[in-house]
């Protein structure tokens, strides 16, 4: 499926039926409806741990988009297992996105809480890379996927060892339906996305 594909099957999946639309939280941005604009904002700096900023309105605006995104759904079923991929389907740039997709985030054995939150103690697949778009060009868009996960998925197939993050190489022109099919993914259950630059 080519990048724009994922994007299409989403927006289908949500515009028939607006209970699918994940709920999504980066940073402040709390239930983003889908393509809502985040601005890209810095890399998190890195504090000593006896020094507070969480009230500094400037180191907060820095890293808006980068924040760990926080998933919810509450047409999730408490009986079953999820997976939540994220992908950028713009890079480099929108008009010419010859690096796409390039894979985000991918988690595995995500539970839904009593509440609707989307929880998960396992290991990623992934780890998650906040939006890193050129500072030129159209915003990217974001987009986030709940799946179901197939029965019997072996995480330890496919976790990095010892918890190593994804190269970024690896990331860019990731194949995800070859993968998907390889696992035997479960259906689409729910999408959003964000846009930025």
């Amino acid at each position: 499926m080519a990048p724009i594909k994922h994007f299409h099957a989403g927006q289908s999946l949500i515009e028939n039926d607006k209970s699918k639309i994940l709920g999504l939280t980066i940073g402040k941005h709390e239930n983003l409806q889908p393509g809502t604009y985040i601005p890209r904002g810095g890399k998190k700096p890195i504090y000593p741990a006896a020094i507070e900023f969480s009230t500094n309105a400037e180191q907060q605006k820095s890293t808006e988009a980068q924040d760990f995104p926080k998933i919810f759904f509450s047409g999730a079923d408490p009986a079953r297992t999820y997976m939540v991929v994220c992908l950028d389907i713009d890079a480099p740039f929108a008009a010419f996105n010859f690096l796409s997709p390039i894979l985000h985030w991918m988690q595995s054995d995500v539970k839904v809480t009593s509440d609707g939150v989307l929880k998960y103690d396992a290991p990623f697949i992934a780890d998650y890379i906040g939006p890193g778009p050129p500072p030129v060009g159209a915003p990217h868009r974001y987009l986030f996927f709940l799946y179901e996960q197939p029965a019997g998925f072996d995480l330890t197939a496919h976790a990095p060892a010892d918890g190593q993050k994804m190269a970024r190489m690896s990331r860019m022109r990731y194949d995800f339906e070859s993968w998907a099919e390889m696992v035997k993914l479960g259906p689409l259950v729910a999408f959003n996305y964000f846009t930025c630059n």
